[in-house]
């Protein structure tokens, strides 16, 4: 059955159809981190999220590109025209070039992805490799009438663009208040107006990161590598544009005004953005010094944290709120995210341990309600709290039939071990945990050892029918029993 999937576009503020440009194929651009430090608890929201967007539009049978780019040049402090390369910063307190930087953290955040069982992009561009295409994107603007030389340094012209254009189309906002807002910043300087954006910047003297330019020894503003990756990897015209709600203004409302200025029109049809990780209310990030990195919740070695938090209670943690919402920070929503999880994977053992029975009361008839429920959640928005309480709702159907207090056929087993794999493992990319298998490992020997003692008590006892039963069972689960002069000792033959 074909699915109608819904997504919320920010340009539209409505849900939408989602409809490809080319049929059978999806170009998606995420943004990436910018790697000057550790990926923190913000960094996976995204990541989690177009995971998700990810699995589900391959599961509905797209070939999906989908790439996300590392920045990993012209990011300056706060976000804007002054200061210096956060990149760059890091190396000069550091006493190491910019590129060692880059790719330790690079490094860092792919091991942090993996963890989290976040799928790689199909294309991971890095910024500083396309240096090419940026000076390219800015010569486009530059003949087109909508950018002005100043110093050395190249700046969008908000208001001329303005003029024919709207400037805030997708952030919703009109100029004047822009302006209005600018006008508590500090001088103009080289600009014309506060509010217009750097495309390339003359590097000081100082400056570590600089290329050759028609106009000056510098650098690409931040906004132009999305641009330019962008339609070089995905065409001029694609899909999904996909980040934090913090990159809608201005970082994404500079890359609309970029591509109309450089080709006429919009690149991108469908606006996607994940709202954020708070703590007590305020965003998580590296610039207010409030962030966990996520080896720090893997390890426990944080203030904040009561304990450590496996990646897959993270990711849960994440999915378990919708993308759009906000989601707050606390060891007790840890928690109970952790307990969720764990549910979740003991339905999924659950499913193994049942004996189907040919007139069983649950039909397939109830494997494909759950199906659709499934799929109806995941076509509205990515519902993924939704598709996890419907899993919930069915468990407590799967526990009854796994303690024999209901009955289930072959035919709508099979269906249910179907929807669970398809729907906890390969769309919300969850994963059983080596720790959560170690530590029922030991369980299961503590269990073993504590009915060899009962065995040894019963021989002492002379009690050989209880001895010799233990022994016989044990063998028939697959357990070696052997008696030693020490006791008994036991093996598992698989």
């Amino acid at each position: 059955m074909e699915q109608k999937l819904l997504l919320y576009n920010t340009l539209s503020r409505t849900k939408e159809l989602f409809k490809p440009l080319h049929e059978g194929r999806v170009g998606m651009y995420v943004c990436g981190p910018t790697v000057y430090g550790d990926a923190h608890l913000g960094h996976a929201r995204p990541a989690i999220t177009f995971d998700l967007l990810f699995r589900y539009l391959r599961y509905l049978g797209y070939k999906v590109r989908y790439v996300r780019n590392i920045t990993d040049v012209g990011h300056l402090e706060h976000d804007a025209d002054e200061g210096e390369d956060k990149i760059a910063k890091k190396a000069r307190l550091e006493q190491l070039e910019p590129m060692e930087v880059a790719q330790y953290y690079t490094n860092r955040f792919h091991e942090a992805m993996a963890s989290l069982n976040v799928l790689p992009p199909s294309i991971e561009p890095l910024a500083s490799g396309h240096i090419i295409e940026q000076e390219q994107l800015v010569k486009e603007i530059l003949d087109n009438g909508y950018a002005y030389e100043s110093n050395g340094s190249i700046y969008f012209d908000v208001e001329k663009y303005n003029k024919k254009y709207h400037y805030g189309i997708l952030s919703h906002r009109n100029l004047e208040d822009v302006i209005n807002h600018s006008r508590e910043l500090a001088g103009v300087g080289e600009k014309r107006n506060q509010v217009d954006f750097a495309l390339w910047k003359k590097a000081d003297p100082q400056h570590i990161m600089h290329w050759p330019s028609p106009w000056s020894e510098g650098f690409p503003g931040w906004h132009c590598e999305c641009t330019a990756m962008g339609r070089k990897y995905l065409g001029r015209h694609f899909d999904i544009h996909g980040g934090g709600m913090d990159l809608v203004f201005p970082h994404h409302e500079c890359e609309i005004a970029q591509a109309v200025a450089s080709q006429g029109d919009q690149m991108v049809r469908y606006w996607l953005h994940n709202n954020m990780i708070t703590i007590n209310g305020q965003k998580m990030g590296k610039s207010l010094n409030n962030f966990i990195t996520l080896q720090q919740f893997f390890t426990g070695s944080h203030d904040s944290l009561e304990e450590a938090y496996s990646p897959m209670t993270i990711r849960f943690f994440i999915l378990q709120a919708h993308y759009r919402s906000t989601v707050d920070f606390s060891n007790d929503a840890l928690k109970a995210s952790r307990k969720g999880y764990q549910r979740l994977m003991d339905c999924v053992a659950a499913l193994e341990r049942i004996e189907p029975v040919n007139d069983g009361a649950v039909t397939t008839e109830y494997a494909d309600s759950l199906q659709q429920k499934c799929h109806d959640a995941m076509n509205d928005d990515l519902n993924s709290p939704i598709l996890i309480s419907h899993l919930f709702d069915a468990g407590r159907i799967v526990n009854q039939i796994a303690d024999k207090q209901a009955t289930i056929t072959p035919d709508a087993l099979a269906a249910l071990k179907k929807i669970y794999h398809t729907f906890v493992f390969d769309i919300l990319g969850l994963k059983a945990e080596a720790e959560g298998s170690s530590r029922r490992e030991e369980a299961f020997g503590q269990a073993v050892d504590l009915l060899l003692q009962i065995r040894s008590q019963a021989k002492a006892n002379k009690d050989w029918a209880t001895s010799d039963k233990i022994r016989d069972q044990l063998a028939a689960y697959g357990f070696e029993v052997k008696d030693t002069k020490d006791g008994a000792t036991w093996k598992l033959n698989k």
